[in-house]
């Protein structure tokens, strides 16, 4: 009986160590995401001045990053407990999860196609980005506080 106990406790341990792996990889990539679109953010707000070059390195991270996100693997059944602010809707609608994780891919790889030539684009581009992780983050992420 103790053999099964133990084995119980040593499984669910695992399991919650695991999503907490997945957790902090996504929290990670979320981190990442946020660090190249601040980038953009203080040249469009005139905290720092335009740069093209800086432009397209933060896009093209940017999207490099976003184009890595598996929905499947990073936000497997159950890893809606611990440490996160991924809402349960995500489980709830993954379909309609996914479909936002899609648009986010499409509108970081447009952008890295085009990139902005000038502060005016790149105001264009930032609010388009800016409004698709809003778009998410206010249907599929809990509000801390």
């Amino acid at each position: 009986m103790k053999k099964i106990v133990f084995a119980v406790a040593a499984l669910a341990l695992a399991t919650t160590a695991a999503f907490a792996d997945v957790i902090a990889d996504r929290q990670a990539v979320m981190k990442e995401n946020a660090k190249q679109v601040g980038t953009l953010v203080k040249m469009v707000k005139g905290e720092a001045p335009f740069d093209a070059a800086a432009v397209v390195a933060a896009l093209t991270a940017l999207n490099d990053n976003v184009q890595k996100i598996d929905v499947a693997a990073s936000f497997p059944a159950g890893s809606d407990k611990g440490d996160t602010t991924a809402s349960p809707k995500i489980w709830e609608d993954l379909a309609g999860f996914q479909a936002q994780v899609d648009k986010f891919k499409e509108v970081t790889a447009a952008a890295v196609a085009s990139p902005a030539a000038d502060l005016d684009a790149l105001k264009a581009q930032v609010g388009t980005i800016g409004q698709t992780c809003g778009t998410c983050h206010e249907a599929f992420r809990v509000k801390k506080g």
